[in-house]
C-alpha cells in the first residue's frame, strides 16, 4: 500500500472513530478529509504533565472539601477544576488525592491536615477550600501534590505551582524551571487575588490518558 493510501486510511479511521464521518464515507475528498482530521486533532486535549510523588503522600485521606479550619494561618485559597480525558470528555469514577504543606511549609505526617481524597461531582468538577502552601528548603516553590486515578485511564501524579510565588521572581514564563522545580510551565497556574477576604483562587483542570 502506498504512503498516500495508508495516510488517507489512517485519517479516515480517525474521523470515523471521533464521529466526524460515518463508516461508508470512503468517497470523501482528500481535502475534506484533511480538514476533518485537522479539526479532530484540534479537539484533542494534551495530557497533564506528570511530576514526582514526593515523600509525604499518605493513603486513606478523607473525602473533605474544606481543608482549612477557622483561625488557620495563611492566605485562604480555593482550588477547583475538572477531570477530563484527551478528547475533552469528563472522566467517570475518578478519585483525586490532593495534599500540601501548611502555611509554614510543614506536612502533617501523622494525621490528614491539608489532605483529601475526593470524588468529583457528576460534571467531573472538584473544589477545595484550603490555604496557600508555605515554602520549605527541599522544594522552595509553593506547590500542591496530586494523585489522580480513574478506571480505564493511566494514574497521574503531578503538582500545581503558583505564578504569584516569589520563587519565580515575578516572571514564571522565564523562571518556571528555575532549579529544576517544575516539569512544565503549564503546571505554574495563574492566581486570582480577591481583596475581599482577602483570598485567592486557582483553576487546575486534569487531563488523563487512556490506559
Amino acid at each position: 500500500m502506498s504512503n498516500t493510501k495508508h495516510g488517507r486510511r489512517r485519517m479516515l479511521e480517525l474521523c470515523i472513530s471521533r464521529s466526524l464521518l460515518i463508516a461508508g464515507a470512503a468517497s470523501t475528498s482528500q481535502s475534506r478529509l484533511l480538514a476533518l482530521w485537522q479539526g479532530a486533532e484540534a479537539q484533542m486535549h494534551k495530557p497533564t504533565n506528570a511530576e514526582v510523588l514526593g515523600p509525604f503522600f499518605r493513603k486513606g485521606a478523607p473525602d473533605a472539601r474544606v481543608l482549612r479550619a477557622p483561625g488557620d494561618p495563611g492566605l485562604p485559597l480555593k482550588v477547583s477544576g475538572r477531570v477530563l480525558n484527551t478528547r475533552g470528555q469528563l472522566v467517570e469514577g475518578a478519585k483525586v488525592d490532593l495534599w500540601h504543606a501548611d502555611h509554614n511549609g510543614l506536612y502533617d505526617t501523622r494525621g490528614y491536615k491539608y489532605r483529601t481524597k475526593l470524588t468529583p461531582n457528576g460534571k467531573g468538577e472538584y473544589s477545595v477550600e484550603t490555604v496557600m502552601p508555605g515554602h520549605y528548603s527541599d522544594r522552595p516553590a509553593q506547590h500542591i501534590h496530586y494523585l489522580i486515578a480513574a478506571p480505564g485511564h493511566k494514574t497521574l501524579i503531578t503538582q500545581a505551582y503558583f505564578a504569584t510565588d516569589p520563587f519565580f521572581e515575578g516572571n514564571p514564563e522565564k523562571n518556571w524551571n528555575k532549579r529544576g522545580i517544575a516539569a512544565n510551565k503549564e503546571l505554574v497556574l495563574p492566581v486570582k487575588l480577591f481583596e475581599t477576604g482577602p483570598h485567592t483562587e486557582v483553576t487546575f483542570d486534569i487531563v488523563l490518558e487512556k490506559a
